[in-house]
């Protein structure tokens, strides 16, 4: 099953040479949390928006995948972000190896988000 992390491109470009993605969310690490944030394609772009509305970074969304995550010995788990819907959780840091794809995003002046290729 595929989930989705939106960051900011320093942060991933940083972990990537660094070989692990730290970030659970803006701000705060994994391990200030205890895990990583993602969402489904459904819940993007509410996440995007509630998590980088006054942030003008470069954004990216990381594609992942479950199985290659579980498949390494880290957990997903699906939890209430706290209004009822259910989360992806990433429980650990993320190996840049496990993002299938990382696609351009951003959200505009009325703070509504888009991604994918550049137009």
């Amino acid at each position: 099953m595929e989930i989705l992390h939106v960051t900011r491109r320093v942060d991933w470009d940083d972990a990537r040479a660094d070989g692990a993605y730290r970030w659970s969310t803006r701000g705060r690490t994994y391990e200030d949390v205890g895990f990583i944030h993602a969402s489904s394609r459904a819940q993007l772009p509410g996440v995007a928006a509630f998590v980088f509305a006054d942030d003008d970074a470069e954004l990216v969304v990381l594609i992942l995948e479950t199985d290659t995550i579980t498949a390494a010995g880290t957990d997903v788990r699906y939890e209430d972000g706290g209004n009822g819907e259910l989360y992806p959780h990433v429980y650990g840091p993320i190996d840049p190896a496990w993002v299938v794809d990382v696609i351009p995003a951003h959200l505009d002046a009325d703070g509504a988000f888009s991604w994918g290729p550049a137009r």
